[in-house]
């Protein structure tokens, strides 16, 4: 296939607003052996991206400054060691960066098919989340079947798609939300409890719902003041998953408590992680979740869509609070 040597991207030249998300032209980047070039159909829009916007968390060494860790597409070029079979795949694919824009590279391990199931929007939204709520609510925090745990911003895509996962490997979920249409939302989308953390005392809520027992595992995005308020919210042995730190990043935890009560904290960042852990990560969905995906079973719930040129209404969606969902950018 004949490929452009330039394409519309996304690429900032100064950290800010939404505002400073204006299409612009770059070379289109060419497959390293063990990498696909894909022909962009769509691109999820993530926490990460607002703050690499603003300056705040920078692309790790080697990765393009071009922001967006999630894409679909086409498979049109391939690098060395890639077989040539994979050209025209569709695929959906985890990036370090450069999703927003006609054209992505990815290592080949980080690439899952996209089945019929499953729009393009639908299959740009996946990896992002389907990744992060893999790695931290089951394998770092050991959730399983007959558990229940506690996951906050329960209407955010990390949130959905918990709640989505939780449902297919029957675990009960308790999610809270910052308004009752977004409890309402969370519950319709399939959580088994949601609490409106501004109205009730979720700690109170919790400790309610599981009859003072409390849950297996908290997967937290929040941080600061929140940290020492999950830790009540767990019950024995229980584990809380950090995944961010929008609310603050230092807590005081009361530590006697936590041997006491055999607690175990810990945490994850998805995008530093080496292409061969996401590899690894990557075949163990192909297994154990993508067949949901196939079946159609398992889907992004979608808040809205955006054409590429106007990335920046997508990032003060997202700012803005009010989404439901994966915000997605539209790219063909």
């Amino acid at each position: 296939m004949n490929l452009p040597d330039r394409m519309m991207a996304i690429d900032p030249d100064t950290a800010g607003g939404p505002e400073v998300l204006v299409p612009t032209e770059r070379a289109v980047p060419r497959p390293a052996a063990g990498e696909v070039l894909i022909a962009v159909s769509a691109a999820g829009i993530n926490r990460p991206d607002i703050l690499q916007r603003k300056g705040g968390y920078p692309p790790p060494p080697g990765a393009p400054s071009i922001p967006g860790l999630e894409v679909s597409g086409t498979i049109v070029a391939v690098g060395e060691g890639v077989a040539r079979e994979q050209l025209g795949q569709r695929v959906c694919a985890l990036l370090a960066g450069g999703g927003y824009a006609q054209y992505a590279v990815a290592p080949l391990g980080q690439c899952l098919p996209v089945p019929p199931a499953i729009t393009m929007i639908e299959a740009a939204a996946l990896p992002e989340t389907l990744f992060t709520v893999w790695t931290n609510l089951f394998e770092r925090g050991f959730a399983a079947e007959g558990d229940t745990v506690l996951v906050h911003g329960g209407t955010s895509g990390i949130g959905t798609m918990a709640i989505s996962l939780a449902g297919l490997f029957g675990i009960t979920i308790i999610v809270t939300a910052g308004s009752p249409d977004k409890v309402s939302a969370a519950l319709a989308h399939g959580a088994d409890h949601a609490i409106d953390y501004r109205a009730e005392d979720f700690v109170e809520r919790v400790a309610a719902i599981t009859g003072g027992k409390g849950v297996a595992v908290v997967l937290d995005m929040v941080g600061g003041d929140y940290v020492p308020r999950n830790l009540k919210c767990l019950a024995d042995d229980g584990r809380h998953v950090s995944i961010a730190v929008q609310g603050g990043a230092q807590a005081t935890i009361p530590i006697f408590d936590i041997m006491r009560r055999r607690l175990t904290l810990t945490g994850s960042t998805l995008r530093p992680r080496s292409a061969e852990f996401k590899a690894l990560v990557a075949d163990e969905l192909a297994t154990a979740v993508w067949p949901f995906v196939v079946q159609g079973r398992l889907k992004p719930l979608i808040d809205t869509t955006f054409p590429l040129a106007d990335a920046a209404k997508a990032h003060a969606r997202m700012e803005d609070g009010g989404h439901v969902g994966k915000i997605v950018l539209t790219i063909d």
